[in-house]
């Protein structure tokens, strides 16, 4: 999915409003994820995968961290996220329905903290970066 200008300004200022608090947004994406898709728990069964559990918040904050790497290599997602393709498709080898499943709870998450701002155009962009992020993470199940 090829992100246009429009997109990649409207991601930009998304992570800005995102700020300090994406590791927060991570955290309650995730909860969210196992709350509505409980089968995603399969790929986390080291550890406590209740809402609010330090496991929770620090894997969130994982998430956090890469979509903040991605979000700025907007015009080379492949090789910011290569390490991560990697570890997703061989050695944890999660479900590419999860990321799917992941990006729908973040666009949640985004419109609860941020109503004002989450627009159709801005949504439109958020949901292309993620599905842009969703293929990098699955290209390597191939």
């Amino acid at each position: 999915m090829v992100l246009s200008e429009e997109d990649k300004n409207n991601i930009k200022k998304a992570w800005v409003k995102i700020g300090n608090h994406a590791a927060e947004i991570g955290a309650e994406t995730i909860g969210r994820l196992f709350i509505v898709f409980p089968s995603s728990k399969t790929y986390f069964p080291h550890f406590n995968t209740s809402e609010g559990s330090d496991q929770v918040k620090a894997h969130g904050k994982k998430v956090a961290d890469a979509l903040t790497n991605a979000a700025s290599h907007l015009d080379d997602l492949p090789v910011a996220l290569s390490s991560l393709s990697d570890l997703h498709a061989h050695k944890l080898r999660v479900d590419p329905v999860n990321f799917k499943f992941l990006s729908h709870c973040l666009l949640v998450t985004l419109a609860c903290h941020h109503p004002a701002d989450f627009t159709p155009a801005m949504h439109a962009s958020l949901d292309k970066f993620f599905a842009s992020v969703s293929t990098v993470l699955t290209s390597k199940y191939r």
